[in-house]
């Protein structure tokens, strides 16, 4: 694999979030936050709603990874 420098940087970005009435910290890119964001505008919900219902359909898998995969099948 060959590291590519031209490519676009998208720091991971921790943020605070509220899932199930309990706050939390999520590291996600910000292409992957917007999209979250926008996933839940679509929906006509918050991004703690929907986190919310993606949290309490995983299993026992790493949060973060959860909702990337979410977005990338645009569930």
């Amino acid at each position: 694999m060959v590291f590519r420098a031209d490519l676009p940087h998208s720091p991971v970005v921790k943020r605070s979030i509220e899932i199930g009435g309990r706050e939390t910290s999520v590291s996600l890119e910000d292409p992957f936050w917007e999209r979250l964001k926008g996933m839940a505008s679509e929906r006509g919900v918050t991004v703690s709603a929907l986190v919310t219902e993606i949290d309490a359909a995983r299993e026992r898998k790493n949060l973060s990874s959860v909702l990337r995969m979410f977005v990338l099948r645009g569930s």
